[in-house]
């Protein structure tokens, strides 16, 4: 078995947030929806991140869905809230919020469009981070924010006794392995075509927005891994990438193709907010295709 540093578990669903075909918040369906996330083998669960459509729900909106989702898992999972934004002092009122709310931890995104320098970056996560009592996950993702967390940035952010996990979307293998071996970090893959390599490596896991479809497929693939069984980890991994293809790198945002999937799939997930237009017919029935595929291999 792993001893790899995981403080949430190691299989976790950057989960979409669920809405009414009015455009309401569907607490409900949240609730439904976690409680088979977690049946089907995921470990925790990642409220309000991108995935979650963070930029265009409430702040009453997004406790609302942590009081309701640590309603529905109980002690079963680890719930973290995305309490990121541009704005520091928003952030704070965010992860105070969630605290009260009764998450375990916070998922907070380096601020987007205002492009702060490394300095400005690191500040932000020690204020965020001294806001609260719950431990922080930072979220690298330069291709969405524009500015990137820098590795010699995380390396004075892990002296931070709260701030114990990174989600990777970087991009970066080489510079996720620097600060692996030099912190105590665990490094969370955030690109679900790099679940496996960066487990492999000494990651701690992923926070996926595949597994809102797939749970226990994605699972499958770290349970080889810890198993032994290396090759057939690496099968399986290769065996989920049309579907990761399909809802990560069809030109559609995350969120679009898995509330695509989830709704032909009769499960919670409802329409996108705008900005955010639904996926096609033609790429939803290729998603299908994808899904009933994987799980009957």
């Amino acid at each position: 078995m792993t001893t790899t540093n995981s403080p949430f578990g190691r299989t976790l669903c950057a989960m979409i947030t669920p809405f009414t075909e009015e455009g309401a918040l569907d607490l409900a369906g949240a609730q439904r929806l976690a409680d088979r996330l977690v049946a089907e083998g995921c470990d925790g669960l990642v409220l309000s991140g991108t995935t979650g459509e963070s930029p265009t729900t409430t702040d009453e909106e997004k406790a609302l869905l942590v009081r309701a989702v640590r309603e529905a898992v109980g002690g079963r999972a680890p719930v973290l809230a995305g309490v990121g934004t541009s704005d520091t002092r928003h952030t704070v009122e965010l992860a105070q919020a969630a605290e009260k709310a009764g998450a375990d931890g916070l998922l907070v995104v380096a601020p987007y469009y205002s492009k702060p320098p490394q300095d400005a970056l690191e500040a932000h996560f020690r204020e965020v981070a001294d806001a609260s009592g719950l431990p922080v996950t930072v979220y690298d993702i330069p291709g969405r924010t524009g500015v990137r967390v820098e590795p010699d940035t995380l390396l004075r952010l892990a002296e931070h006794p709260r701030i114990v996990a990174v989600k990777d979307c970087s991009y970066d293998f080489l510079a996720a392995q620097k600060v692996m071996a030099r912190t105590e970090l665990a490094y969370y893959a955030g690109c679900d075509e790099l679940n496996l390599a960066l487990y492999a490596v000494g990651g701690a896991g992923y926070i996926s927005t595949v597994s809102n479809a797939a749970p226990a497929q994605l699972r499958a693939v770290l349970d080889a891994f810890d198993a032994g069984e290396t090759a057939r980890a690496a099968r399986l991994q290769q065996r989920a990438t049309p579907l990761v293809e399909a809802m990560m790198a069809a030109g559609l945002p995350g969120s679009v193709t898995a509330k695509a999937l989830l709704n032909e799939l009769g499960l919670p997930a409802g329409p996108v907010r705008a900005p955010l237009r639904p996926a096609g017919r033609e790429a939803t029935d290729g998603l299908l295709r994808a899904y009933r595929s994987l799980v009957a291999a």
